[in-house]
């Protein structure tokens, strides 16, 4: 496929990257059924560590098997597939140059009350695995924030130094944030605009809420007149967050919901402006036939069909 003049405009963002790493980026927005528009749907499947199996797989046994989730992501049409070192190495063979893949680096476990993440894979794994991009996440806010964004900042010039992508998940959570400050709309705005300042080219957040959790941050947001009003209007204001809307952006698909649940925030984020999702819980937990026509149809939205 020939090169698109959004992805075209997309790369000159990151003015100092390397061919290696736009090479590595163009891969993965020229690929699959959104490749060339600037839009991207991403399997992300590392809820085994973070959640445990069961909790992961249970409602849906063949997803238990790694090649599940590569075969699910190939006939989906997707832009990516992003796992873990031990769920990658073992499709890394079978499925080699059929989908771009992302290594998550980090991950944490529900056996642990830390608010921080363990390092599990090294950037020479995703060399060994042929990936297009590495994985972390930052807790902004947590008591380890800073430690983790030193780690990023480490593995982020080792990746670009070979060519590779960065893919940064920024959650806030821990020290004073509330759980409902975790999702606020100045939490997650300021939470984007942190992996942007860190160098990520691909930044995941989740989905915000109408919610002010900092007071400075609400007088602030009430004097210019921001308006957060709907999921469209917050998605707009993320994005703007990132570089004036110059950074990938894609949300999180987040707990369980309905299929009209999803295709209502799906149909938020586009028109906010979004480049894509990256929704896992809420694909591999359904059987196969009805996540890959709920992929379908989320495709579609991004596509202006639905």
């Amino acid at each position: 496929m020939t090169m698109t003049e959004r992805v075209r405009q997309i790369l000159s963002w990151y003015e100092s990257d390397n061919p290696g790493s736009k090479a590595n980026l163009a891969r993965i927005l020229m690929h699959g059924r959104l490749g060339g528009t600037g839009r991207m749907v991403i399997l992300p499947v590392d809820q085994g560590f973070e959640h445990g199996p069961a909790r992961s797989f249970a409602s849906n046994p063949p997803a238990y098997d790694p090649h599940y989730h590569f075969q699910l992501a190939i006939d989906a049409g997707l832009s990516a597939y992003a796992s873990v070192l031990g769920m990658l190495e073992h499709g890394a063979d079978r499925y080699a140059g059929q989908i771009p893949t992302i290594l998550k680096m980090n991950s944490a476990n529900s056996l642990s009350t830390n608010k921080d993440q363990a390092v599990t894979a090294s950037v020479k794994d995703a060399l060994r695995l042929g990936c297009a991009a590495i994985g972390f996440t930052i807790y902004p806010g947590s008591e380890d924030q800073y430690e983790m964004m030193e780690e990023i900042r480490e593995l982020s010039a080792e990746a670009k130094s070979h060519g590779l992508a960065v893919v940064m998940w920024s959650y806030p959570r821990g020290g004073k944030l509330s759980k409902e400050g975790e999702t606020a709309i100045d939490v997650t705005a300021y939470a984007a605009h942190m992996a942007a300042l860190l160098g990520a080219h691909i930044i995941k957040v989740k989905p915000p809420t109408a919610h002010l959790e900092q007071a400075e941050a609400k007088t602030a947001y009430e004097k210019a007149k921001i308006d957060i009003s709907t999921l469209s209007a917050r998605i707009s204001h993320v994005m703007q967050c990132c570089f004036g809307g110059k950074r990938i952006v894609v949300f999180s698909g987040g707990p369980a919901k309905d299929l009209t649940g999803i295709y209502d925030e799906t149909r938020a984020l586009r028109d906010g402006g979004a480049n894509g999702s990256i929704i896992g819980r809420n694909t591999f937990t359904r059987p196969r036939e009805e996540a890959l026509k709920m992929l379908d149809a989320i495709i579609d939205i991004y596509k202006g069909k639905a």
